[in-house]
Parts: C-alpha cells; sequence; structure tokens
C-alpha cells in the first residue's frame, strides 16, 4: 500500500527508519529488531541507503524481505550518489517488480572521505531531478526530504525551502522531515511552506535522544541545533547515561504529543536500528 493512503486510513502513522548492517550478523539482529517493532504496527518502515555502495544491495533486500516475510510495508531509500540514470532505472524496476510501492527520492550524501557531492555524468545533479524521473516513470509514492533548520549546505533556509518546493512540484508525494529538537522550528517550517503552495503531507522526524555525545556528532553532521535548554539539561547528566536516556525519551515524548496535537499526520523515528527507547515513546503516545 502507498504511503499516501496509509495516511488516509488511519492517524497518527508511526514509521521508523533502519539502516542496512555492514556484516551478515548484524542482518540477522536487523530482522529480530523489525520483528520486535511489528508489534507497535507500524504503518511503514524505511531503510536508508549507503553513500559508498556496499550496503545498497542490502537496501533492496531488507524492504523486500521486511515486506514478504514480516508483512510490513516498506519504503526504499534512493540517492543519486554514483549511479547512472540506467542504473537508477534498473534498481526501480527492481523494487516494483518486487511489489515495493514506496521511495524517496534523495541527492544523497557524498561518500565518505569526500567533502562535496559530485554527480555522475550521467546521472542526476539534485533530488528533484531523480524524482521527476520516478515521476515520469513509474507509479511509485514518492517521499523526500525537508530540513526544518535549513540543509546544512544551503546558505539560507528561503533558498533550501524553496529547493523543497521544487521537488514537490517534479512529482513528490509527502516530505520527511530531518531530526529537530525545536518544535517551533517545525511549524514554522511548515507554516511557511504552505505559505509557497505545498498542501502534500509533511511528516516529521523525531530522534529520541538516548546518547548524549553520539547526539552531539549527528547534530553537527546534519546541522540541526540542540536548544540552549536541552543543552543545559544534558550536560548536567551526561555522565549517567540512564539518565541521558531517560530524558530523551521524556522529551520526544513531549515532542510528538505537541506535533500529533498541532495535526502532524504521523511521526517518522529514526531508530538507528534498536528498538527499545522508540517502543517507550510509542507506547506513551497510544497510552
Amino acid at each position: 500500500m502507498k504511503i499516501t493512503e496509509i495516511l488516509k486510513s488511519s492517524r497518527p502513522v508511526f514509521s521508523f527508519e533502519f539502516f542496512p548492517p555492514k556484516t551478515e550478523k548484524g542482518m540477522t539482529r536487523l530482522f529480530e529488531t523489525i520483528g520486535e517493532f511489528k508489534r507497535l504496527k507500524p504503518g511503514y518502515v524505511s531503510v536508508t541507503y549507503g553513500a559508498g555502495g556496499g550496503t545498497r544491495s542490502r537496501t533492496i533486500e531488507i524492504v523486500k524481505r521486511a515486506r514478504r516475510e514480516i508483512g510490513l510495508e516498506t519504503m526504499a531509500h534512493l540517492t543519486c550518489v554514483g549511479h547512472s540514470k540506467q542504473e537508477i532505472k534498473d534498481i526501480l524496476d527492481e523494487l516494483e517488480n518486487s511489489g515495493i510501492e514506496n521511495v524517496i527520492a534523495l541527492r544523497g550524501d557524498p561518500p565518505k572521505g569526500e567533502t562535496c557531492f559530485t554527480p555522475h555524468s550521467d546521472g542526476f545533479r539534485y533530488a528533484s531531478e531523480l524524482t521527476a524521473f520516478i515521476r515520469d516513470s513509474y507509479s511509485f509514492c514518492i517521499a523526500v526530504a525537508g530540513y526544518p533548520e535549513g540543509h546544512i549546505e544551503s546558505p539560507d533556509k528561503e533558498t533550501d525551502w524553496n529547493h523543497l518546493r521544487q521537488k514537490v512540484i517534479a512529482g513528490a508525494n509527502l516530505i520527511i522531515t530531518q531530526l529537530f529538537f525545536d518544535n517551533r522550528d517545525f511549524f514554522a517550517f511548515e507554516r511557511r511552506m504552505r505559505e509557497k503552495g505545498v498542501t502534500i503531507p509533511i511528516i516529521p522526524g523525531i530522534m529520541p535522544i538516548t546518547n548524549y555525545n553520539q547526539i552531539v556528532r549527528f547534530t553537527q553532521t546534519c546541522g540541526a541545533k540542540i536548544p540552549e535548554r536541552l543543552t543545559r539539561d544534558l550536560e548536567a547528566v551526561r555522565k549517567n547515561p540512564k539518565a541521558v536516556r531517560q530524558y530523551g525519551i521524556e522529551h520526544a515524548t513531549w515532542q510528538c504529543k505537541e506535533l500529533i496535537a498541532h495535526g502532524a499526520p504521523g511521526i517518522h523515528f529514526y531508530t538507528l536500528n534498536k528498538s527499545n527507547a522508540t517502543k517507550e515513546i510509542v507506547e506513551n503516545l497510544r497510552g
């Protein structure tokens, strides 16, 4: 089922993102984790796409198996990095032939060790070009990424949000946002996109804080900020992992409650392939 149809059938829709492990042992553990998440009755799950090529085939394997063996609707990430148009077409053909109905079209990050994105000589330069190609040739439900605080490479928010509008014009069906920790950033982003004429669903992306140093690294990489109050509270308990984790669960629960009350059609959780924190948050929201 397409995500747009899932969003029509029930609200709010909870979805979970995973990344492909590099080893067979990691794959075994991942499918155990996905099985645990199935008990939370997600609307769909998504699987990221490796920039270096090593895990790309695993992305396709995971979305196919999660749908076939576990019975979950899935969304495959697809990036422009290192791919010709024909290679992109071959991947889309395989997904379509496997019954996958949802993809998220991304430009993608540069491979490890590279500082800037370099398109394939016969590939796509932007996510908007990839989106238009998919829309013209296939019937997938297409998600695209949105950045409430602006993309780290963009000179300002308005420039980035205009690029997002172009992805919508190219044929996107929904927007899933980058992680953020201050709901005011999401509300301002959503309001501005509506002013720009964007009417498709915008789904907030939430990453529960379970490790202080880890979340600091993530925010430095993606350009999201940790609000001053949150930083102060986390600094006070940073040497107590259990306290950090509990604080992160409580903050994410509060974020989700406010976002849902505001009208968010669902929440997309960045799980880091772990179930416990996200499970507690979903149970808090449903309880």
